[in-house]
């Protein structure tokens, strides 16, 4: 309903008020700041300048003061900087709510919290009085306080378009996912980074943004569910609301490098410092120091589908569920037999091999075996009245000598394959030969959890909050090998089993990794796809027979194109990019994004190609491997692959990945005839 001239008076002079203010707090922020600097420096000179003359009481009060200010000023600073955010558009929503037995008020909602004098100018989006804009249209309305329930009526519920504070739209709507605010942000192009959707979230996406009942979430949403901004937010939103953790307590598993880049503004841009970034290959070479180099995801992916793998029955038996319990009894194997074979001669005294089993055997046996090895020596250091340092480094030294088995893990894991555990399972041996400097992807997994279940996993209370995103490509072994790392930490698990690029694994369902988290633990699903046209959604459906056919896009009413001729790839490229800001080129492999970039780059300007190396790239027009374009989304892509290789039914996953990329219009070369 359009508004009349008398309420865009109204909200017009509510922007200036509210813009007014905003700049006034910035400019005292500014100065008090800049003070706050002065002082701090000038304590600091004072202490050096004169130190001899300050006696410790005061050196200790005039530190503590200095120390208080610095965080003071730090707090303004934040503040200052999540100000300058809004300085230009103070808010997006508003909504008018009656309590009952009082009257209506206005709640404006932006980025962070706008007060002066007890009035509150704009209300913080993660607010709990905010979740109203997202959860409720007009009629009966509650939000979760401090207090407890807080009931009553929502008479308006409105959304703004303010550019360098200027009312560019408002919108009036009730609570639906096609309204219009929601369609004006879709309809735009995608950008080079990914943007946050703060003013556009939904309903099912909020519930899991603001879930703190639960300590795990494990969320499967279908392509375009918005999975990842939803995750980001939750991490923005838990800053937020849970006291003392910081960015710095969050890590994030990415795919890759590319989509560390892509996603790397929306903290920042919510107010947020970027929260620590990682992919499981970076994260795995910290575990695996016995190699100077772990193989990527990507490469491992690449041996499958360039058919460089030999043993595929090897790899897929280690990275099944299969594999776990014959690491687990072989650890076993190796704790039973191995004993400590000599005794420990000291100046006082000697400690006999009977003892020494006794402590490796029935004292420290709730440790892992060679965990146990620096509580022994701890242990003989106050049985004989030796300090830590020196001694115990000699008792550790000493044990290691004496034990039957080294603590050569590379030998441990190569033998693992000539064990009666790994035997009883696969029903016959496997010699692995390990290279000196390069471990595969897959032996990297286990040998992580061998060393991890001998040596013990190493605990870290830094991170409280893990984020693990494109959550179907990572087996189970994983999710235990970081569950014992982090075990005081929440999880938000993420993913799509429909999107499984990994070949040798594949869910029915992420509901199972409950089981390994365990402890309050919540699966939820998101069924609505906000990224494709209904045209592409119709086309992607088919590829593996799913039913997902409402698309909350509007129809664009351009079909998918097939093609057969080469010839027609430049003038494909060319029209598509007068039309739309960003053309991903989607090729199957490595190998065939180079051979087609060379074949391109000096016929169509700007073209780029993307490798796992890229932490950069030219989104507007780019080559890409399938196994890189996991997570990202264009306003239009080309699927390429030679006619000589067409996907198959065995990468039908693959090819939906591909084809669930695109926004708006989506191109298909030498598609495949049938993959059902």
């Amino acid at each position: 309903m359009a508004l009349s001239n008398e309420e865009i008076k109204q909200e017009k002079t509510y922007l200036e008020k509210t813009s007014k203010e905003i700049s006034k707090q910035i400019d005292i922020l500014e100065k008090e700041i800049h003070v706050s600097k002065e002082q701090i420096t000038e304590f600091k000179k004072i202490l050096w300048e004169d130190k001899g003359s300050i006696d410790s009481v005061e050196m200790q009060t005039g530190l503590m003061a200095s120390e208080m200010e610095a965080n003071f000023m730090l707090m303004k600073m934040e503040y200052y900087k999540k100000l300058l955010k809004l300085r230009y558009s103070p808010y997006f929503g508003r909504v008018d709510f009656k309590e009952d037995n009082e009257e209506a008020k206005p709640i404006y909602i932006g980025l962070t919290n706008v007060t002066k004098d007890l009035f509150h100018y704009v209300y913080d989006w993660r607010s709990p009085i905010s979740s109203l804009f997202y959860d409720y249209g007009i009629g009966p309305a509650s939000y979760s306080a401090p207090g407890g329930e807080i009931s009553g009526y929502m008479s308006l519920r409105r959304q703004y378009k303010i550019e360098d504070n200027k009312l560019i739209h408002i919108f009036d709507n009730d609570l639906n996912v096609v309204d219009e605010c929601l369609q004006a942000v879709l309809s735009e192009n995608s950008s080079d980074k990914m943007k946050n959707i703060v003013n556009t979230i939904q309903k099912e996406q909020n519930e899991i943004i603001r879930n703190i009942s639960n300590k795990h979430l494990i969320v499967q949403g279908i392509a375009g569910s918005g999975k990842t901004s939803v995750a980001l937010h939750r991490i923005a939103f838990l800053l937020y609301k849970i006291k003392n953790l910081k960015s710095s307590n969050v890590l994030i598993f990415s795919p890759n490098n590319v989509f560390s880049e892509y996603i790397s503004n929306v903290l920042p841009e919510l107010g947020e410092d970027n929260a620590m970034n990682t992919t499981f290959h970076d994260f795995a070479k910290t575990y695996a120091k016995e190699f100077k180099e772990v193989e990527t995801f990507t490469n491992f992916i690449e041996r499958f589908y360039t058919g460089k793998e030999q043993n595929q029955r090897l790899v897929h038996f280690k990275l099944s569920n299969k594999m776990i319990p014959v690491i687990e009894n072989y650890a076993k194997e190796i704790d039973e037999r191995t004993v400590i074979t000599g005794d420990i001669v000291t100046d006082f005294q000697i400690i006999n091999e009977d003892y020494l089993n006794y402590l490796l055997k029935d004292r420290f046996n709730k440790l892992p075996l060679f965990e146990r090895i620096e509580k022994i020596a701890e242990h003989l250091c106050d049985k004989l009245g030796f300090s830590y340092g020196k001694k115990k480094r000699s008792f550790i030294k000493q044990i290691k000598e004496l034990l039957n088995v080294k603590m050569d893990f590379k030998k441990i894991y190569q033998d693992l394959y000539q064990s009666t555990a790994f035997i009883s399972e696969y029903h016959t041996k496997e010699p692995l030969r390990l290279n000196n400097k390069k471990i595969n992807y897959e032996d990297a997994l286990c040998f992580i959890y061998l060393k991890g279940l001998l040596r013990g996993f190493p605990y870290s209370n830094l991170i409280k909050q893990i984020v693990v995103d494109e959550a179907q490509d990572y087996n189970e072994m994983q999710y235990i090998i970081l569950s014992k790392i982090f075990k005081k930490a929440s999880f938000t698990i993420l993913g799509d089993v429909n999107q499984t690029i990994n070949p040798y694994i594949k869910y029915d369902s992420l509901e199972v990794l409950t089981n390994i988290l365990n402890e309050n633990s919540k699966y939820v699903e998101l069924n609505k796809t906000y990224r494709s046209s209904a045209e592409i959604i119709a086309y992607t459906n088919k590829i593996l027979g799913l039913k997902y056919v409402s698309a909350i896009r509007k129809e664009s009413n351009v079909p998918v194109k097939f093609r057969n001729n080469i010839n027609t790839l430049k003038n494909d490229i060319l029209s598509l990019k007068q039309k739309y800001a960003s053309l991903a080129i989607i090729t199957k492999s490595k190998d065939e994004s180079i051979k087609l970039y060379d074949k391109l780059k000096d016929k169509i300007k700007n073209i780029s190609l993307m490798d796992e190396s890229s932490k950069r790239f030219n989104k507007n027009l780019v080559i890409v491997p399938s196994y890189l374009s996991k997570g990202l989304e264009f306003d239009s892509v080309i699927s390429y692959t030679d006619k000589d290789n067409v996907y198959t039914k065995d990468e039908r996953y693959l090819f939906y990945v591909v084809t669930t990329r695109c926004q708006h219009e989506l191109i298909i070369y030498n598609p495949p005839k049938s993959l059902s």
